[in-house]
């Protein structure tokens, strides 16, 4: 929301955390891998770290997918690959087909970049168009699509624009960042997105979400998924910290 000086303001959320609802806090989280020089022996041991605490999904490079797909057969962890990553500038009928392919090869979901370039210069029919056949594209092969705005790149009003785009293109998700760029994700920018697209869309957060400090700072401002390479420290400071707030409650499974 926007406060009368025109500021983004964060609405507080009711907290998320208790000992006994730490799974899901980890449906939360998409645990990531796309740098270009994972090994096949690192993408397995993302999927067992995976299956172990239940995420909601591994995030990697569409060609690791095949091997995803197969390692997490049989679990309820969701094989999530990019396209048009990290830039966006690929052409729109390559975007498509990259997404086709990797849901043909066992992607579940598909978190895709806009056309960065075509934003900044005005073209929001282009951005919106680029959108919209990569969703189509997924949603006929049973994939959600989640689009990364890169919001370090952008200026306010830029972000506002993408996340409309976004909206009107069907996305499932809207998200602020690869991961490779100047920035990662802000508190203030998931709540400017979340204000954009409302309750019917997801937002998620990736980009320098390193701990579970910047976990619950993102879900306050509305974030509902957050993409993160440190899923396992995360986890391990949810439940130390859930395991001292029900201490100090007395033994009772207090929120915090």
């Amino acid at each position: 929301m926007r406060d009368p000086a025109g500021r983004t303001t964060i609405i507080p959320m009711k907290p998320i955390v208790t000992v006994a609802g730490l799974a899901g806090i980890a449906r939360l989280i998409d645990h990531t891998l796309l740098k270009p020089e994972a090994s096949r022996d690192e993408i397995r041991k993302l999927c067992e770290e995976a299956a172990r605490f239940g995420f909601a999904s591994v995030c990697i490079n569409p060609w690791y997918v095949p091997l995803a797909a197969e390692l997490l057969r049989g679990t309820s962890v969701k094989v999530c690959t990019v396209v048009g990553f990290p830039l966006g500038a690929t052409l729109p009928q390559v975007k498509i087909h990259e997404a086709e392919e990797s849901i043909k090869l066992g992607a579940q979901e598909i978190d895709m970049v806009i056309n960065i370039g075509a934003l900044k210069s005005g073209q929001d029919d282009v951005v919106e168009c680029d959108i919209r056949g990569v969703v189509e594209a997924s949603h006929r092969g049973g994939a959600i699509c989640k689009v990364i705005l890169e919001t370090a790149l952008l200026t306010v009003e830029e972000k506002v624009r993408g996340s409309i785009a976004c909206k009107r293109a069907g996305a499932d998700f809207v998200k602020t960042s690869t991961g490779f760029s100047t920035a990662g994700a802000t508190a203030e920018d998931v709540a400017l997105m979340r204000a954009v697209v409302g309750s019917e869309m997801g937002v998620k957060a990736a980009g320098g979400v390193r701990s579970f400090e910047d976990l619950k700072k993102m879900v306050c401002a509305g974030a509902t998924r957050i993409g993160t390479s440190a899923s396992v420290k995360i986890m391990e400071q949810a439940r130390s910290a859930a395991l001292a707030s029900t201490a100090a409650a007395g033994g009772h499974d207090a929120t915090l």
